[in-house]
């Protein structure tokens, strides 16, 4: 009987795990999720550093940090009040300021904002 219920246990971990990598490694699963809030930008001391993902941040590129979605997936952002978008990659954790939504680099806000602004209203969609 012990070995039956350590075997159960066995099989119910491993099931659940698997499901929860699915979605970290399948973005296309998340296809059509959209949420709205606030977007913010990375600071220039940030430029250079490590990103959750490893990878380095560069303000040049179409980037971004986002709470839950998976890296590498891919997002368009889309300012509310003037409705011009950009397509960024999530490559990094946050933002972690209640009210905010999404952390661009640099020259994915300014295509859809301006920077003296800080915060912009924005639509996100996972493409």
């Amino acid at each position: 009987m012990k070995i039956i219920n350590t075997f159960l246990m066995l099989a119910i971990f491993l099931l659940s795990a698997s499901c929860s990598t699915i979605n970290a490694k399948s973005p296309d699963k998340l296809i059509g999720f959209a949420e709205t809030g606030k977007a913010s930008f990375y600071a220039a001391k940030y430029q250079s550093r490590k990103t959750a993902s490893g990878e380095r941040y560069d303000q040049k590129a179409k980037t971004a940090a986002h709470r839950k979605l998976p890296f590498g997936t891919r997002v368009r952002v889309t300012n509310v009040k003037n409705g011009k978008s950009v397509v960024v990659r999530i490559n990094d954790r946050g933002p972690f300021v209640k009210g905010r939504i999404i952390d661009l680099s640099r020259s994915a806000f300014r295509q859809i904002g301006n920077t003296d602004s800080g915060l912009i209203k924005v639509k996100i969609e996972v493409i």
